[in-house]
């Protein structure tokens, strides 16, 4: 009969477990793969099959009791390393969003909201083309699987183990959200220039005939003039995802300390 210690199985065991909480709750929380688009079962086999394909590229992991307070606080830790990390590749995306609703809110289409079955919330209708948009070209450019080299690097710059990690890290994060708004800003920029322009032009034309009642046609034609702004932006929109996706991965880099 074959007989296996006690510490040999608790020692597989770790070795699996231990990455699997880490990028489990990395692929729940990440964009695109961690939406409600994708069902549950299967983020859940993406990281079991992820895990298994890494765990022998991973080093040593340590021996702990799967019973003990150790094992814990060591499951709470890997679970929130991936939940940073995913957070931080999250505004990415969300630079798209604010500036698509900045842009909404100036050409009259703030009212024009739909649900969101990525994020289960109501959106501007320009902020869910924008998110489309940039998860299409997400995946195209194969941003998944960089985003997985980084998660599986991970290992080898914070490795498990019971010591704590830096806690400045999500300080690091918080202060990223003045880098969200500033790239929505930097998208938003032209559209909301040309049209503040033209409703400051509808108003010197209300102001020199108020018996026209200028206003009344003024919304509508902002609004064409808005979409047909979105339109000709779009040109410029590649160069734009690309300088801030390669500083958001640079930034998720440098967040878990990797050059």
């Amino acid at each position: 009969m074959l007989e296996i210690p006690v510490g040999e199985l608790t020692a597989w065991l770790g070795r699996f477990l231990w990455p699997f909480f880490r990028i489990s709750a990395f692929f729940m929380a990440m964009p695109v793969i961690g939406t409600q688009l994708v069902p549950m079962r299967v983020r859940l086999g993406l990281s079991i099959v992820v895990t298994l394909v890494v765990v022998p590229l991973l080093p040593v992991m340590p021996r702990v009791d799967g019973l003990s307070i150790a094992a814990y606080l060591l499951i709470g830790q890997q679970v929130l390393l991936g939940v940073v990390m995913a957070f931080a590749l999250q505004l990415l995306f969300q630079i798209f969003i604010v500036a698509g609703q900045m842009i909404s809110y100036q050409m009259g289409l703030g009212f024009a909201s739909i649900a969101d079955p990525v994020n289960g919330v109501s959106v501007a209708v320009l902020s869910q083309f924008y998110l489309m948009l940039t998860m299409l070209l997400f995946l195209s450019m194969n941003g998944h699987l960089v985003v997985i080299d980084v998660l599986v690097e991970s290992f080898r710059v914070i490795p498990v183990s019971l010591t704590l990690f830096d806690v400045g890290m999500l300080w690091q994060i918080v202060a990223w959200g003045a880098w969200m708004f500033a790239g929505a800003v930097i998208i938003a920029l032209p559209a909301v220039t040309a049209l503040l322009v033209v409703n400051f032009a509808f108003g010197i034309m209300n102001r020199a005939a108020p018996q026209l009642n200028i206003f009344s046609l003024g919304f509508p034609f902002t609004m064409l003039f808005g979409l047909l702004i979105v339109f000709i932006s779009l040109s410029g929109f590649l160069p734009q995802y690309q300088k801030i996706a390669e500083e958001g991965l640079v930034m998720m880099r440098q967040l878990i300390g990797m050059p």
